[in-house]
């Protein structure tokens, strides 16, 4: 094995990333605060500030009185530094966002699949991120790359494995950078989501905490001691392909009894369509609405939708059991609207199943950021890269104008 020798260099950029994180995640801050935060000297905190205002990555914002001195100028990473393009790939749409780095909304659009074809996926982002651009007016050269989240398990050299889709071993982010010289970055949408939920929503000062996602699949993403748990090969958080009934249900995955066979959108649906039940409309999304709604009337709406609640809790009862979180998030399009009308039931569920002391000390909580909170965690890819660079800037393939 080499071991290769920690240089000045090294320290430094690490230093940098220290405070640039800080500044990102939790300022405005002064240099006194990051001074504390960061437990630099004084002085290093106001070399590298001095550094990073000069490459125009920070910038001033404001300042704030302080006790007996003089007011405190306070320090936030620049919003129009670079900009980042986030990318949603669902079962029935590819959504493309633009950023800048206050995650301001620029440009968005959308396209509707029918299949998600790796090949149709691919040319509905590149297409996605040419139209943000050109409505937006911003230059490719200023865009630090494309986070796209995609179902699915992704590996270190962003080639997926989406069983339930037929994806077996696609190289997806081969396949996008073929066809743009931005970099491109790409991760499972649970893991996305679960990120900006913890950098922006609802994860916000918890250390251990999973972020759940359930829309027409399932999925979670792990926070353990700060930081996103992946496992050996990145396939960790496949919680939706836990089984949750020996023998149950047919998954898309191929298996029997899985938690997605059961709370995942399109199975809900299915399932009330066996119990005889009728819904006026084919779009899933307006579908499941229907469903609830029709809840308050319909018995065996009713049905369908408690049963959906208890194998939801179960699952989450099973996430206490095994991983102690302190918070459980629920998102995802389809999460939000059940725990919007039964939150407060699911919570009394999760408790009927799981064991008393870790259930004491975990929190159920809707995610913050709405129901298109994906695409917004992929633009964070980039972001992520940034901070961890300490703001300094790969060499662009990109030309400049």
């Amino acid at each position: 094995m080499e071991y290769r020798r920690t240089t000045v260099r090294d320290m430094r950029r690490s230093n940098r990333s220290v405070i640039l994180t800080g500044i990102y995640r939790d300022g405005p801050l002064s240099r006194q605060e990051l001074s504390v935060r960061t437990s630099l000297s004084a002085a290093s905190v106001s070399n590298l500030v001095t550094e990073l205002i000069a490459e125009g990555v920070v910038e001033e914002a404001g300042s704030v009185e302080s006790e007996g001195g003089r007011p405190r100028v306070l320090l936030r990473v620049a919003r129009e530094f670079r900009y980042v393009v986030g990318a949603e790939v669902g079962e029935t749409r590819v959504r493309v966002e633009l950023f800048d780095l206050a995650m301001n909304v620029l440009a968005t659009v959308d396209h509707p699949i029918e299949t998600p074809e790796p090949e149709v996926v691919v040319k509905h982002v590149l297409e996605g991120l040419a139209s943000v651009l050109g409505s937006s007016g911003v230059q490719a050269s200023t865009v630090l790359g494309v986070g796209v989240a995609v179902f699915g398990i992704v590996d270190a050299e962003a080639v997926v494995h989406a069983q339930t889709l037929g994806w077996d071993a696609v190289p997806f982010g081969q396949m996008l950078a073929e066809g743009t010289d931005i970099p491109i970055l790409v991760d499972n949408g649970a893991n996305t989501l679960g990120q900006a939920e913890m950098w922006f929503g609802a994860g916000r000062g918890a250390t251990d905490a999973v972020v759940a996602l359930v829309g027409s699949g399932v999925g979670a993403a792990l926070v353990t001691g700060g930081s996103s748990y992946r496992g050996t090969r990145s396939s960790a958080g496949e919680w939706g392909h836990t089984t949750i009934m020996y023998g149950g249900r047919g998954c898309r995955c191929g298996a029997q009894g899985c938690l997605e066979a059961y709370v995942g959108a399109e199975d809900v649906l299915d399932r009330y369509h066996q119990a005889g039940g009728e819904l006026s409309t084919s779009d899933e999304e307006a579908a499941f609405a229907e469903l609830l709604a029709a809840a308050e009337t319909s018995e065996v709406a009713a049905t369908i939708v408690a049963d959906t609640i208890g194998y939801l809790s179960a699952g989450f009862a099973n996430l206490v059991n095994l991983v102690n979180p302190e918070r459980i998030v629920l998102g995802g399009w389809a999460g939000l609207l059940l725990g919007e009308r039964y939150l407060p039931r699911l919570r009394a569920e999760v408790g009927r199943h799981a064991l008393r002391q870790p259930y004491s000390q975990v929190s159920i909580v809707l995610c913050e950021l709405g129901r298109d909170a994906v695409a917004l965690g992929a633009a964070t890819l980039p972001i992520l890269r940034l901070l961890q660079d300490g703001g300094v800037l790969p060499p662009s393939k990109v030309p400049a104008g």
